[in-house]
């Protein structure tokens, strides 16, 4: 049996040399309610596809990697109740049970990295969380960025995240960290962390050449692509700091910890500014769709 499968959309582009552009499914599973997030879904992948890319959603579907959903397979998935989030270390177990799961950012990288998919549009990668020094929590993303040879585009890390301490681990596993467009590191739902980006590139083009110098060099591993929220849909850092402080520690309140702490810290902030930390993710997951689909379309003239 085939490690994988792709769709008869994404097995095309990828024969015929087309851009492709690798999308998770926590987002479906695990980010929205039903219905938003199936409508939310399709509006990721129509943008992928308007910007001339095609779009490959990603999860473990009955023990079997698909690369690329069908609309009823994302439906299905969308009002799925008991799926696995699925990060490097549960994702064999999950296939090898034949069970569902929806694909995280690293998961998601090493499917890219097995179909041949240069390519990943997400909303925001893991990092460092706060108070990491005694708990030891950190995403498996950042060592993901370090090995698995996908760039990814992402809003920065999210806002959730001690970030200046992402960014130091991110540097020390010498993963490129650039801001497209400015100089300031953006955060999730916010245009500037506060920090500034260690490396800045300005167009899809310029993004793709040092994508291919990287395989070039033989160096290992990706570079993330920190795309700032759209203007109109930013939610200032001022105003959400003190958002993030209650939810945190409405978190440590109520011993939450591990995998369960980002999914209650994105609901409570979600119930403190009303709804605007949604329609913010929203808007930004799409626009770093709009910029994955350049850049492949940009890897595909090779």
């Amino acid at each position: 049996m085939p490690l994988f499968h792709l769709s008869p959309a994404v097995a095309a582009a990828l024969s015929e040399k087309r851009a492709v552009v690798a999308l998770e499914s926590t987002i479906i599973t695990h980010g929205m309610p039903w219905p938003q997030n199936l409508e939310v879904a399709r509006k990721i992948e129509s943008v992928v596809r308007e910007n001339g890319a095609e779009p490959a959603t990603i999860a473990v579907i009955d023990g079997r990697l698909c690369i690329g959903l069908e609309d009823a397979q994302i439906e299905a998935l969308a009002q799925a109740r008991g799926v696995a989030k699925l990060s490097r270390a549960d994702m064999a177990v999950c296939m090898a049970e034949g069970r569902t799961g929806a694909t995280t950012v690293a998961a998601t990288m090493i499917a890219a990295q097995l179909a041949g998919i240069q390519v990943f549009a997400t909303g925001g990668i893991g990092g460092v969380h706060k108070g990491a020094e005694s708990s030891f929590d950190i995403s498996a993303d950042l060592r993901e960025l370090a090995q698995t040879a996908v760039t990814v585009i992402a809003a920065g890390a999210k806002a959730i995240l001690d970030l200046p301490k992402t960014l130091e681990v991110l540097e020390t596993l010498g993963v490129p960290v650039i801001a497209y467009g400015q100089d300031q590191l953006p955060a999730f739902w916010s245009r500037s962390a506060g920090l500034r980006a260690p490396l800045r590139l300005d167009s899809a083009a310029a993004i793709a050449r040092a994508h291919r110098m990287r395989g070039a060099l033989g160096l290992p591993g990706g570079q993330l692509i920190a795309n700032p929220i759209p203007d109109e849909a930013e939610i200032a850092r001022a105003e959400l700091t003190p958002v993030i402080a209650k939810a945190t520690q409405d978190a440590a309140d109520h011993g939450i910890t591990g995998k369960d702490l980002t999914p209650y810290l994105l609901q409570r902030i979600y119930e403190l500014t009303d709804g605007r930390s949604l329609d913010a993710n929203i808007a930004l997951v799409l626009n770093n769709a709009r910029l994955g689909a350049e850049i492949a379309c940009e890897l595909a003239k090779d």
